[in-house]
């Protein structure tokens, strides 16, 4: 038996064509230019509404400061009709204490003058229980 003849593989008739070689990525996304006027864009966007924003703060505060100032002769009312009621019931106490010692005047100041001092946290307190008194003096705090 003959061995069967082999056939080379050529090339084709007038050679391969050229090998492309070059890297082509296709094009993705918005350019750096566009990216920039992205940016500036939206900077632009984000201080307008930060100065809109703080101007409308600003605004909100004044109308806060507006409304403190016109309740404040309210509270200071309050805070008069407070003391004069603690002071009215310390005298009413001092007088049920005191109704023994002869010569003793409920009520008497004892500062020498004519003058009105408002009444320390002590004066006010000193008949009432140590919880209110340190509430008082020192308001709420979470340590104690």
């Amino acid at each position: 038996m003959a061995p069967a003849k082999v056939k080379q593989d050529l090339p084709p008739p007038g050679g391969y064509g050229p090998v492309d070689y070059k890297r082509s990525l296709p094009r993705r996304g918005p350019s750096g230019y566009s990216m920039f006027g992205i940016g500036i864009g939206v900077l632009i966007f984000g201080y307008w509404k930060l100065f809109k924003w703080n101007r409308e703060r600003r605004r909100l505060q004044i109308e806060d400061l507006e409304a403190r100032i016109a309740m404040l002769p309210l509270l200071h009312a309050e805070q008069d009709r407070r003391i004069l009621r603690l002071m009215r019931e310390n005298l009413e106490e001092e007088a049920k204490i005191m109704k023994d010692v002869p010569g003793w005047k409920v009520g008497e100041s004892v500062y020498h003058s004519d003058r009105w001092f408002p009444p320390t946290v002590e004066e006010l307190f000193n008949l009432r229980p140590d919880k209110e008194y340190s509430h008082a003096k020192f308001g709420f705090q979470w340590y104690v």
